[in-house]
């Protein structure tokens, strides 16, 4: 029987074009190194420092192998790397020829300089989706690794873990513990650490999991419902982590994207106007009310008002910084804790602290005032970029409806996150904090609109 068909002997039909088996590699590796990134804490822990330092070397070594065939073959748009965050990189490395530490100086900054690279990599070669999807991976890593890691020592092991399994000597400080095992203290207060060790860093990657998961969930996900469950098991670590900063992470990036979405409304600039306008009328009003409320607002955090301490950590800090407060003592995030400069100095719980837990006056002490201006105009200048990135309408013809992407909603969220937690701690300019800046910061300058152009899906004819 005769059948009609579009096809004719001349045009045979065409698969649909499959994804190549190295592209899929290479979205797995970036979770994987992005998963390290979040996670490095716990390779220390788990593999000691030799283990750590090979990881980080293997993982530098496998992108700059695939980064530089690419480079040669397609090129690389050089005026829109992120030049001012790595005229800080720059600096920091300068700052040898004065460091009181150059050991640390040189050995903290191949740390910079790998997040640097890693950063710049994965925003050359991933797509905005692409780049979603590995976090989201990475992050579903941390947060399933630090239930199962609490569940076995509280179920399993049934007493605190130690960093390499080592066994606690008599009058152990709890606070040197890898893992409590208290995940179902819930009722006495105790805080639970998870897979990174750390109860702060584990409720920040929290905030970052919920901004992830969230954008994910908005995209259609296949098995959207098991996202759900992602979003329900981190917000049990966020809640468990009792981290103040985390909370307030949270508080920021929830902010932002009330504003965001208040903003995108607007449809004439003057309508933009009254709006900016009613936001800094807001913010002056809550700065107010936080700063005449202080002590009641820390103590509904649990906190007093040193700040569990800070308020002594920074003004040590400070006493050192200002006797160089042009280009700072020398570079070191984080401090390393067998330099004598460091071992002993500041000290909490019967370990040496190693950062100012205030990424500016950490930058300030270490690289001084060029420093600070450094941080300041790259954290501003990607501020600026998410900003407008989320709130302007993507639009590369005359039409000006077309709908926003919830990947747009990824870069200002993190942002924010970062920005609140660096008035606590020192996590956004070392480690996977900056290199969040960097990815960020070099991916918005090269695909300012997602999925389209630059960053179109390889075959895509729009790219």
């Amino acid at each position: 029987m005769a059948q009609i068909t579009r096809y004719t002997s001349d045009t045979p039909p065409v698969a649909p074009e499959r994804e190549a088996t190295s592209h899929q590699l290479l979205r797995a590796y970036a979770a994987f190194v992005m998963f390290s990134g979040f996670a490095h804490s716990a390779w220390w822990n788990l593999l000691g420092q030799a283990g750590a330092a090979v990881v980080l070397a293997l993982t530098t070594a496998a992108s700059i192998a695939m980064w530089v065939p690419l480079i040669r073959r397609h090129g690389l748009r050089w005026r829109r790397l992120p030049w001012i965050a790595l005229a800080y990189v720059a600096w920091a490395l300068v700052s040898v020829l004065w460091s009181s530490w150059p050991g640390a100086t040189l050995l903290t900054w191949t740390l910079l300089a790998a997040g640097t690279l890693q950063g710049l990599f994965f925003a050359h070669v991933l797509t905005w989706r692409e780049l979603l999807r590995a976090l989201d991976v990475a992050l579903k890593w941390v947060m399933g690794l630090s239930i199962a890691i609490e569940l076995w020592v509280a179920l399993v092991l049934r007493h605190p873990l130690l960093p390499n399994f080592v066994s606690p000597p008599e009058g152990f400080d709890p606070h040197w513990y890898w893992v409590r095992g208290q995940i179902f203290d819930a009722l006495i207060g105790e805080r639970i650490q998870g897979i990174v060790g750390n109860a702060n860093y584990l409720g920040v990657l929290c905030v970052l999991a919920f901004i992830v998961f969230a954008i994910r969930l908005a995209t259609h996900p296949p098995y959207a419902a098991m996202q759900t469950v992602w979003i329900a098991l981190t917000a049990v670590l966020f809640v468990r982590s009792g981290s103040a900063t985390a909370l307030g992470a949270f508080a920021g990036a929830f902010m932002v994207l009330l504003a965001v979405l208040v903003m995108r409304r607007a449809r004439t600039a003057g309508e933009r106007t009254r709006r900016y306008m009613l936001f800094a009328g807001v913010g002056a009003v809550g700065a107010v009310f936080v700063f005449s409320l202080w002590d009641r607002v820390l103590g509904m955090l649990g906190r007093d008002g040193s700040l569990t301490g800070r308020d002594e950590i920074w003004s040590t800090v400070w006493e050192r910084a200002i006797m160089h407060p042009v280009h700072g003592n020398g570079f070191s995030s984080p401090w390393v804790p067998w330099e004598d400069a460091f071992d002993g100095w500041i000290v909490d719980h019967g370990l040496s602290v190693f950062h100012a837990h205030n990424m500016w006056l950490d930058v300030f002490f270490q690289l001084g005032a060029i420093g600070v201006i450094l941080v300041f105009v790259a954290y501003a200048a990607m501020t600026w970029r998410a900003w407008f990135f989320a709130v302007d309408r993507p639009r590369w013809d005359l039409d000006a409806d077309r709908p926003f992407s919830p990947v747009s909603m990824l870069p200002p969220l993190i942002v924010a996150t970062l920005l609140v937690q660096g008035l606590t701690e020192s996590g956004p300019i070392m480690l996977w904090g900056w290199t969040l800046l960097v990815l960020f910061s070099f991916k918005m300058k090269l695909a300012p609109i997602v999925g389209v152009g630059a960053d179109a899906p390889a075959g895509d004819p729009s790219r």
